[in-house]
């Protein structure tokens, strides 16, 4: 998945001499978190957050007496440099980006042009698209060797069973490093008659935990 399928191209802007309380009125109005700041060229020089407008603002109390705050200009208190993605770029890039930088969002530009914006919540949802979760589906967590084939061999059981697969990835067990977690989404409310295939073969389900007496 591409940061062009899940980047939102209506974005809100401003330029570096508006005011605060400008930049305020239209993150509480669009109800948003962040605002990129461009220049005459539609370039990306600076961006805020709720946060950065919020600890520039006066309080209730203090609002009559420090009105002028409130005109202060965007370039006072705007982040800069700023990291920015591409449209092309892949989904699990910008996430180690999100995780490593803990950013909230990432401006994207194509040919230095602003052309949309990608939230923690855009990710959030690509992730519920890309795992499958948004559909009807069982999941199946299966301890597997982490080695060459496995995930084909595994993939057999469910082809006899007739049964699709609606997602796959997986993660390196955190206990034992020669071996990985398989999380399938399979398509079927009942997923008891393939989980007892796997009982007789090396590989460890997981998740739907079976016990002896077949309930899980």
């Amino acid at each position: 998945m591409l940061v062009k399928d899940i980047m939102k191209t209506d974005v809100i802007t401003l330029t570096a001499n508006a005011t605060v309380e400008e930049a305020l009125h239209l993150l509480q109005k669009n109800h948003i978190r962040h605002i990129p700041i461009i220049n005459e060229s539609n370039h990306v020089i600076g961006i805020i957050s709720d946060r950065d407008v919020r600890d520039a603002s006066p309080s209730f109390l203090e609002e009559h007496n420090n009105r002028g705050i409130l005109t202060r200009t965007i370039k006072e208190i705007m982040s800069t440099p700023v990291v920015t993605t591409h449209p092309y770029e892949f989904f699990e890039e910008v996430a180690s980006i999100f995780y490593q930088k803990e950013f909230a969002c990432l401006p994207v530009v194509r040919d230095k042009q602003l052309v949309g914006i990608v939230t923690e919540k855009d990710m959030l949802y690509a992730f519920i698209q890309l795992t499958g979760t948004h559909s009807p589906s069982t999941q199946l967590e299966i301890k597997v060797p982490d080695q060459i084939g496995v995930l084909s061999d595994v993939c057999q059981y469910f082809t006899k069973r007739n049964i699709k697969i609606v997602s796959v990835y997986s993660y390196p067990d955190p206990k034992d490093v020669v071996y990985k977690i398989l999380v399938f989404r399979i398509q079927t409310m009942n997923p008891m008659p393939v989980v007892k295939d796997f009982q007789n073969t090396d590989y460890q389900i997981l998740y739907p935990y079976w016990e002896d007496n077949h309930e899980f």
